[in-house]
């Protein structure tokens, strides 16, 4: 669907117009939502009614998140086309924190880093300088390899030892096949909704092959968003770390995220002032989600490839993209379906989200100045420090219990690695920062 007259970022466009280039958002970013619902509910074993529950939260507060972003409210929201998502990233640290320590204990860790946002956006410029490129992308890549593990015991089923039925092998590919089929043939909004697609098509598969059967559901009427799903939220520091140091991270990310929606918007980036305000309506929306059983929500760029490709810019295209989320929510689709799709289904698009955060750790790395060998040297060490708990889960079984907490999680010993080497790379550059050194708006600016 593309548009001959551009939409400026503050016009209103006709009602007539509003609706469909608010659809176009709506399917550009849908699948996210409905994967990372569908993956907590599989891996958490929850119970059809209450994942179909979670999905309608996770839609309503997606839509709370675009309006606040997309509208304002004082100094919380940017006034930028952005949509909300529930972060990849962040979601799969929510559920290695409820596998390991319970889902109430994964609820009280997104409120604690959701108020860590808050408390530390004043500081906004002095914590960013800390996870430049280099930093960030071993994060992400990090998170990514360890989610594509997750994914991978959707379709090896809870406890089987890591083998799998062939059916549930062959479903999966089928899945990913379908989906690469989508995004090969689709064009536009339809081509960003290929996982969703492929998952839809993967289980037209799984119900006429017989490769799998459907979980059973009750029909009755729409499960509705329910607070505190998973009981009272639980605080625990030390299980809460890697999403509090990923909440620190996501700075940087936050600051590449506006300054590309800025440009693509045709509007002067300003991250100092953006930034800010962007994080705050993360965390506002974060707080709402975590009562409601959900990990960080966090602003998404999966909007402004439609806004490029439409030449659409207006932020009030987002904003409705909001109100028809919030409606999605309220008002769910037949939940059956929904929350009966089979777990190698959900798993073999899980494995694609997930690969894609690592490639854009890879990304981000890219971004880097990994010819300077002291560069590559910090990368090459926090990813070793990163992967050891991923490939050797049992390495610190014997140690003390806070250290298995610190060390035992590939993303917050890889993260702390790179922060402190990339420090010690600062030191030796008498705190000059190198490309590698930069915040991600900045190394992009000198390009």
């Amino acid at each position: 669907m593309s548009n001959t007259e551009a939409l400026t970022v503050d016009e209103r466009p006709a009602l007539r117009r509003l609706v469909p280039l608010s659809v176009q958002h709506v399917l550009a970013m849908i699948a996210a939502p409905v994967s990372t619902v569908f993956l907590t509910g599989q891996v958490l074993g929850l119970a059809p009614g209450r994942t179909t529950s979670l999905l309608s939260a996770t839609l309503m507060l997606c839509g709370a998140g675009a309006l606040l972003q997309s509208l304002g409210l004082g100094r919380i929201g940017a006034r930028l086309p952005f949509v909300m998502l529930p972060g990849g990233a962040a979601s799969a640290l929510f559920l290695q924190i409820a596998r390991d320590h319970g889902a109430a204990t994964a609820c009280g860790s997104a409120l604690l880093a959701a108020g860590l946002l808050l408390a530390v956006t004043p500081l906004y410029g002095r914590i960013v300088r800390f996870f430049p490129p280099l930093v960030l992308g071993t994060t992400v890549l990090l998170i990514g390899i360890g989610m594509v593990q997750v994914a991978s015991q959707l379709i090896t089923g809870q406890g089987a030892a890591g083998r799998a039925a062939p059916s549930a092998v062959v479903l999966a590919g089928l899945t990913i096949g379908c989906t690469l089929v989508c995004f090969a043939a689709l064009r536009g909004a339809w081509r960003q909704s290929a996982v969703l697609l492929g998952m839809a098509a993967g289980t037209v598969l799984a119900a006429v092959t017989g490769l799998d059967h459907f979980g059973a559901a009750s029909v009755g009427s729409p499960a509705l968003p329910q607070p505190l799903p998973f009981g009272a939220p639980r605080f625990d520091l030390m299980a809460a770390l890697p999403l509090l140091i990923f909440a620190l991270a996501s700075l940087a990310e936050a600051t590449g995220q506006t300054v590309m929606n800025s440009e693509a918007a045709g509007r002067t980036p300003d991250p100092r002032r953006d930034v800010p305000r962007v994080v705050r309506a993360d965390a506002v929306v974060s707080l709402a989600g975590a009562a409601f059983g959900t990990s960080l929500l966090t602003t998404s760029s999966e909007n402004i490839g439609i806004g490029q490709l439409t030449g659409v810019r207006s932020r009030f295209v987002t904003a409705g993209a909001g109100v028809l989320l919030v409606a999605a929510g309220l008002l769910p689709p037949v939940p059956r379906m929904l929350a009966a799709i089979p777990a190698p289904v959900v798993g073999g698009s899980s494995l694609m989200v997930y690969a894609m955060i690592a490639v854009m750790g890879v990304t981000m790395l890219h971004r880097a100045d990994l010819g300077d060998r002291s560069h590559a040297m910090v990368a090459a060490v926090a990813l070793a420090v990163g992967l050891l708990p991923i490939v050797t889960p049992g390495l610190y079984a014997g140690f003390p219990g806070w250290v298995r907490t610190v060390l035992g999680s590939g993303v917050v010993a890889g993260t702390l690695t790179g922060v402190l080497l990339h420090a010690g790379v600062r030191a030796a550059h008498g705190g000059r920062s190198a490309t590698a050194c930069r915040p991600w708006h900045a190394a992009r600016a000198s390009r």
